[in-house]
Formats: C-alpha cells, sequence, structure tokens
C-alpha cells in the first residue's frame, strides 16, 4: 500500500471516449485526484462518482483534476457516465495493473469468503506528483466534501 509523501506510480489509460489519459500529463500542471472505485451503476458508486462530479468546478478552482479509476471497460464507463451525467474523467484499468499499482485491488472477508476487489480508495496528489494522501477502505458519504477539504489545504 502507498502512503503520503511516495511518489504516484505512473500510468496511461484509456477513458470512457477510449483516449488516452496519462497520468505524466497532469505533473507541474495540476494537483490530482484519484478515485478508485468498486463498480460503475452499484448505489454507493454512483453516489460517490456523482457527489465528486458535483463538486467538479469547486475542485478545478483550486487547480486540481479528478480521474475515477476501476476494472470496468470503456464502453460501460460510457454507458455510466452518459446515464448519470458524470463530468469527471472515468478511466478503465480492465488489467488491474494500476489497482494493483495503488494497492486497491485487496482481497478480504465478506460472508466467511475471501473476495478480491477494488478497495474505494482515495489518493490526492501535487503538481510534482508526490502523493499527499493515500485514503484507503474510504466511506462514500460526504467524501467528496472531505476530499475538496484536504486539496484547499495543498497551496497553503
Amino acid at each position: 500500500m502507498l502512503k503520503n509523501g511516495d511518489k504516484a506510480p505512473t500510468f496511461s489509460l484509456p477513458d470512457a471516449d477510449m483516449e488516452t489519459v496519462d497520468l505524466a500529463s497532469f505533473q507541474d500542471k495540476q494537483h490530482l485526484v484519484l478515485l478508485f472505485y468498486p463498480k460503475d451503476g452499484t448505489p454507493s458508486c454512483t453516489r460517490e462518482v456523482t457527489d465528486f462530479s458535483d463538486h467538479e468546478v469547486d475542485f478545478r478552482k483550486l487547480g486540481c483534476s479528478i480521474l475515477g479509476i476501476n476494472r470496468e471497460d470503456c464502453l460501460k464507463h460510457q454507458e455510466f457516465r452518459d446515464r448519470e451525467g458524470i463530468g469527471i474523467n472515468l478511466l478503465s484499468d480492465a488489467e488491474g495493473e494500476v489497482c494493483r499499482q495503488y494497492g486497491v485491488w485487496q482481497t478480504r472477508e465478506v460472508d466467511g469468503q475471501p473476495k478480491t476487489g477494488i478497495v474505494r480508495s482515495t489518493f490526492i496528489i501535487d503538481r510534482s506528483g508526490v502523493i499527499r494522501h493515500a485514503l484507503y477502505n474510504v466511506n462514500f458519504k460526504g467524501h467528496a466534501q472531505e476530499v475538496l477539504a484536504l486539496v484547499k489545504e495543498l497551496d497553503t
């Protein structure tokens, strides 16, 4: 698992429109929030992603972009984005490589059985590419506002 102060692992992933998004393109330009969530369309994931999307303008005012990442394919992301009116960029990590690099692909016990999947996690990365906040196993309720408050503190 990554921790505060670690250099953010680099990646290039396709978004919902199959355009490649490269982490390096944000360096020296913007802060970045990486939002790892388990699945498009489930109630808690929909709420989390739409909350971040609803606050996208507030994040942009602070020089911060938001990227949502999970293992769904680009078409599923596109359908989810269009159905829910999501404005943030959704990236497909179909092979799970970025999920493993960031330590969010984990096995945990659910109803007494081991289950492997994405642990809801958020990373706040500053302009220099350093992880300022590594937040694992977060609760989706009110999370966008909590992250916004942390981003506000980056330039102070």
